[in-house]
Parts: structure tokens; C-alpha cells; sequence
């Protein structure tokens, strides 16, 4: 693949634009840091601070995900070289959850209590996150851009210190079903989603755009059980031609696989977290072309494009600090959600505290490769506004038309976004 090697803007600076930028909004805490002995200052020292995560290394969402830390310590990789923020590299601490939700309650404790991280950063997964949801904000522990759609993090009153960074999957759903309901009409629409938080938000974003009376089957699954023939035979028993994915990679490749060997060929769509193209290529293995005009919604930009700004300086970073690993939509992530951070802890000020760098990210206005904004403020903790749909032809997922942006509430029309 041909690639502009254009200059590579420095990080950093950027990230201190965002900061007086986000200092500008603050909501009455100070984001400008504290002197020493004023807030929470675990996890930092003069030339350091410390951060952790869960992550599925392993388990049935390894696929593709596992990929995303390495990405975002490549990231960090680069900060630090270039001497960290205020003068602190970030360390970064990783523990495999397998994406079972009692490791994670495990592995978050060890974190807190053994480490003693300044802040949990992008932990992975709706049912894992949401079990430690109450003792990280019970011990002051800012956590921070969850790796997951759930609505669940956007409790401010409940979880003041919580914060996704995904689009929340109503919203996701809402983008795509709306593209459905205009551009296939009359098809009988179907979903097949996870058994849990995942599933459920994404559902009601369906039903809140077509109606409960319209979704024609709703099948689910457990990722204890990778036998998922009864759940689309059903769908296909029921006559379904648009069936709306709640996947992760894995299981969004065995629908499709599986499907592929009965013979049912609906039109697939599938939210964010299920539909990297390159991971589900991997997974489904000779069966890949059965990806083919898959729809997807994202909203970062696509790690196939050759001219994007932002996807042209994730690649350098990619190639120079983690080995040249197959560029994806997971490295995409990982690296934009570690921009994130760098910026909100810029933001945080010379003497970051846990206080500190919340009111930063309330303050938000921070800039990045997203193609829609962040909600951050102090009664908004969801991450991403909205999302563009994707379609994958010839092999190449290529997002088509304009982005959208909406909210999770019932009547809140889909709408265009205009950048500016």
C-alpha cells in the first residue's frame, strides 16, 4: 500500500492546544492542576505516571482486541520519546481478563490496591467493565474512555469519576438503522445481539427508529456458547433480509460463517465493535468473502484510507514503535483513544491530580482524528457523538455519505452532522 509520508505534526503540541482549549471550559474544579499535596496525586511521581487496564488477551473476544493495547503503548512510546507530558512519561500496565468478569474484578483490585494506578484507562467489554463500575469510583480512581458502548458509564451522578469513549451502541444503532429504514425499505428487519448491556442498547436504538412492531425476530447470544446454528437458523426460519448485528468479532464472523453454511444470505450490518474488516477477515478465514457488503457504523477514521491525516501518522507510529503489526481498525483505536488521554492529561496541568484531569475531561474541547465529537461535559460522560456508516466492497471497508450524530434518548431525531 502506497502512503504519504507527510511530517509527522508533534503529539504533544497538539495536545496542548486542546488543553487551553479545555482549561477555557472548566466546570468550577480548576483544570490546571494543583501544587503538591493538593488533590490525589497516587500513581504520579516527578517524572511518571502510572496507568492500567483490562484487556481480553485471551478469551472469546482476544480476537481483534487484543491487538488494541499494543497500539496504545505504541502511542505512549512515541509521547514519551518526545519527553512525555509536563515532563512525566506514561506507564502503562496491561492484565488479561480474558474477558470473563470475574478476572476482571480480580485483575482491576490488583491494579488499584497493589499498583496503585493513577487511573484505570480504556477498559474492555460491557460485561466485565460493568462489575467494577462501583469500587473504582468508591476509591477515587478515575476511570477513564471505556472500551464499550454501554450506557451504563453515562451515570455522572451515580459514577462521577466513569467516562466512555465509544459512541454508545443506541446511538450506533439509531445511525444504522436509519440508513435502513431509507435506503432498504420494506425489508424485514432482524437482530441477533449479545445477552447483555450490549445487546439490549442496541436494540432499543432499532426499535426507537422502526418501532418494536417492526423488528422482525430478535435471537441472542452468550459467549459461553459458540454454537450459534439454532439463533440463525431462526432467523432464517422467519424470513429475515436485514439482520442487525450487537457482535464482538468473534461471534460477528460466526453469524456470518455460520449463516454462509445454510445457505442465508441477508444483508449484514453490524455496530463498530463487531465490524473491523481486517480481524473479521482473519476469523472467517476462506469464508471471508462472505464479509462482502457487510454495513458497519465507526466513527474514526478508516485504517484503509491512504490519505487520511490522522491514519497516515498512526501508521509511522505503528511501523516505529510496534513492529510494523498488521495496520486495523484495533490500532486505530487504540492509538485514538491514547491521544485522548495524553490530551486530558496535558489538560490536567504541570501537577496533575485524580481531580484534576476529571474536571479536564468534563471541560472537554479536545480535537482528534473522530469524525464526530465527544459529549463530555459534567451531565454527559458518553464518548462519541455519533458515527458514519461503512459498507465493505471489493474488500475494502469504505465509509459512503455524511456522518451523523443523535443521543440515546427516544425521539431525538438522527441528523447530519456539519463539522465547523
Amino acid at each position: 500500500m502506497i502512503r504519504s509520508r507527510r511530517h509527522l505534526i508533534p503529539i504533544v503540541a497538539l495536545a496542548a492546544t486542546a488543553a487551553l482549549t479545555a482549561a477555557g471550559c472548566g466546570s468550577g474544579t480548576s483544570a490546571t492542576g494543583g501544587s503538591a499535596g493538593e488533590g490525589d496525586t497516587t500513581g504520579i511521581t516527578d517524572t511518571s505516571v502510572l496507568i492500567g487496564t483490562h484487556m481480553p488477551m485471551t478469551g472469546p473476544a482476544a480476537a481483534g482486541y487484543s491487538k488494541i493495547p499494543a497500539a496504545t503503548q505504541a502511542y505512549f512510546d512515541h509521547v514519551n520519546e518526545q519527553g512525555g507530558v509536563h515532563g512525566r512519561t506514561i506507564e502503562y500496565k496491561v492484565l488479561d481478563d480474558g474477558y470473563n468478569p470475574a478476572n476482571t474484578q480480580q485483575v482491576v483490585r490488583e491494579l488499584v490496591l497493589q499498583d496503585q494506578v493513577f487511573a484505570i484507562l480504556g477498559g474492555l467489554g460491557t460485561p466485565t467493565h460493568s462489575g467494577v463500575l462501583d469500587f473504582l469510583n468508591a476509591n477515587g480512581v478515575p476511570d477513564l474512555f471505556v472500551a464499550s458502548g454501554s450506557r451504563t458509564w453515562n451515570q455522572p451522578d451515580k459514577y462521577p469519576l466513569t467516562f466512555g469513549y465509544n459512541a454508545d451502541y443506541t446511538v450506533e444503532a439509531k445511525v444504522m438503522t436509519d440508513y435502513v429504514d431509507k435506503n432498504l425499505p420494506g425489508k424485514k428487519i432482524c437482530t441477533f445481539g449479545q445477552d447483555d448491556d450490549f445487546g439490549a442498547d442496541y436494540l432499543d436504538g432499532v426499535e426507537q427508529i422502526v418501532g418494536a412492531e417492526n423488528v422482525g425476530e430478535r435471537q441472542t447470544y452468550s459467549t459461553s456458547n459458540t454454537n450459534v446454528a439454532p439463533q440463525i437458523g431462526a432467523l432464517q426460519a422467519a424470513g429475515c433480509e436485514v439482520v442487525m448485528l450487537a457482535t464482538i468479532p468473534g461471534f460477528t464472523a460466526l453469524a456470518i460463517g455460520t449463516a454462509g453454511r445454510l445457505g442465508f444470505a441477508p444483508q449484514w450490518t453490524t455496530a463498530s465493535v463487531g465490524g473491523d474488516l481486517v480481524t473479521l477477515s482473519k476469523t472467517l478465514g476462506e469464508a471471508a468473502p462472505l464479509a462482502e457488503g457487510l454495513l458497519s457504523t465507526n466513527y474514526l477514521p478508516s485504517h484503509f484510507s491512504e490519505d487520511d491525516e490522522w491514519t497516515t501518522r498512526f501508521r509511522e507510529i505503528n511501523d516505529k514503535y510496534n513492529g510494523g503489526a498488521e495496520f486495523d481498525g484495533n490500532i486505530v483505536y487504540g492509538m485514538s483513544m491514547a491521544h485522548l488521554f495524553v490530551q486530558a492529561l496535558e489538560a490536567a496541568g504541570e501537577n496533575p491530580t485524580r481531580e484534576s484531569i476529571v474536571a479536564a475531561i468534563t471541560g472537554n474541547g479536545f480535537d482528534g482524528p473522530n469524525l464526530v465529537p465527544f459529549r463530555f461535559s459534567a451531565d454527559d460522560h458518553s464518548g462519541a457523538g455519533g458515527a458514519r456508516v461503512n459498507q465493505v466492497r471489493g474488500g475494502i471497508q469504505e465509509y459512503f455519505g455524511p456522518s451523523y450524530t443523535t443521543t440515546d434518548a427516544p425521539g431525538d431525531a438522527v441528523v447530519e452532522y456539519a463539522a465547523g
